[in-house]
């Protein structure tokens, strides 16, 4: 393409459909969108969605990925970059944070999702992982991701609020389930695309539909400020509550509303798709069921579970791409970038890349036994500083899950042909939740063991 007029930039070729039209396909079918404009522009290129959404370079390329992951936070501006997301989020999201207010504020995050804390989350997600699957139907055929979002919303509520009782995590999951049901479906990114963040945010539909939710959260805030017994808890919120900026300054309740609502919205939903995506998988290869029961049996590490793990969610990523809105020119590759541009790293067309993932289409999770996963090869939770603060919970509830599933259930497919992609808001879920048949293999026990 040549540069534009006026400036020494210049953007990569991309279709030359109106801006509307590429939208709304990019909305209902973003698979084919990046598909087929990788087969015929290459590894970069130019997609323009309209004055809402911008211009975006979708990359394919791992060392254009690296320069951009690498590159200074200064000039790639994630949290610009997820503008279309404030409404729901809030302005004080870490998804929605820059430059050095986006590091002190990840910091603060980061804590209760890595070692010891991380550690204590075990036996809470297989408990709640082996009392929902006790509920799960046998001998018939059924929807995986509603039943794997009760799942993850119960681990929710209880290992972020640090929600106990019957009846309070019964409360908590009602009204989490309503709030991000809400907020998931596919056509309020159509709403938030088209109005804007300014006008979404005054949007009365949005509030009523939130308004229960911030509730539970101000009185979970509440109950937290005023515990007692502050320091001997490890759920998410009471790190939080406790923690304290470099200055000494604590998260503000606002803050503290962001923070977890991102948690709520970016865990819950992205676990919960991708065990489902995950079942429609293992439905149809037997063998690797078979494989994770015989290493679960000789009690010898868990390496073939942690790399089918991988594998899920090399070849069914929930999010397709993140994004990086330039705040000054960049060349990258051959290309010269204007402010403004947004690049995207191109998750899913990596992960399909033949040169780097033989047999891309292939369920293969012994790829990853022979090459451990690679920094810009692999990036199901994104990459360098914006790395998602979740990427080892998430993953480690998805094992367990599996762990248990596989020693619970036999699975088999619901139809012959293989489930198709459903985008709801930003992730790409099975369009029929994840159908499978699941049969009970043995009586319910306690008798899974948790390996970290």
């Amino acid at each position: 393409m040549r540069p534009n007029a006026g400036s020494d930039t210049c953007l990569p070729p991309g279709p030359r459909l109106p801006a509307q039209l590429q939208f709304a396909e990019w909305v209902v079918r973003p698979w084919r969108v990046l598909d087929r404009n990788h087969r015929r522009y290459g590894d970069v290129f130019t997609l323009r969605l309209g004055p809402r959404i911008g211009t975006f370079v979708p990359v394919a390329d791992p060392k254009l990925i690296e320069q951009i992951f690498r590159g200074d936070p200064r000039t790639f501006h994630a949290g610009e970059g997820n503008r279309v997301l404030r409404p729901l989020l809030g302005p004080r999201s870490l998804l929605l944070l820059d430059e050095d207010e986006h590091l002190r504020e990840r910091r603060l995050l980061l804590p209760p999702f890595h070692g010891r804390a991380l550690a204590s989350f075990r036996e809470l997600i297989a408990d709640v992982s082996e009392r929902h699957l006790a509920r799960w139907p046998s001998g018939t055929v059924v929807k995986v991701r509603p039943l794997a979002q009760a799942l993850t919303l119960e681990v929710i509520a209880r290992a972020v609020f640090g929600v106990s009782g019957s009846d309070a995590v019964e409360r908590a999951c009602r009204l989490l389930g309503r709030a991000l049901a809400w907020a998931s479906e596919r056509r309020r990114l159509f709403a938030f695309a088209l109005l804007g963040p300014d006008r979404m945010e005054r949007s009365g539909m949005l509030r009523s539909a939130l308004a229960p939710v911030e509730e539970l959260i101000r009185n979970e805030v509440a109950r937290a400020r005023r515990d007692e017994r502050l320091e001997e808890r490890d759920d998410v919120l009471a790190v939080l509550v406790r923690s304290r900026r470099e200055d000494g300054s604590a998260l503000t309740d606002a803050e503290l509303r962001d923070e977890l609502i991102t948690l709520l919205v970016a865990g819950h939903e992205t676990t919960a798709t991708a065990l489902a995506w995950g079942l429609e998988r293992l439905a149809r290869h037997r063998r690797v069921v078979d494989g994770l029961r015989d290493e679960i049996e000789a009690g010898e590490g868990r390496a073939l579970r942690d790399a089918t793990v991988q594998e899920i969610l090399r070849l069914r990523p929930v999010i397709p791409l993140v994004v990086r809105l330039l705040k000054r020119p960049v060349e990258l590759g051959p290309w010269r970038l204007p402010a403004g541009v947004v690049v995207a790293p191109a998750i899913y067309l990596v992960h399909m890349r033949p040169d780097i993932y033989p047999d891309p289409h292939a369920f293969r999770p012994e790829r990853f036994l022979e090459r451990p996963p690679g920094t810009y090869t692999w990036l199901p939770f994104g990459g360098g500083v914006r790395r998602c603060i979740g990427a080892s919970l998430a993953q480690l509830e998805l094992a367990i899950a599996l762990e248990q599933i596989v020693t619970r259930f036999d699975i088999t497919p619901a139809r012959d042909s293989d489930e198709r992609r459903l985008r709801r808001a930003v992730t790409w879920a099975p369009a029929a939740d994840g159908e499978v048949v699941l049969h009970v293999r043995q009586p319910a026990s306690r008798g899974v063991p948790v390996a970290a």
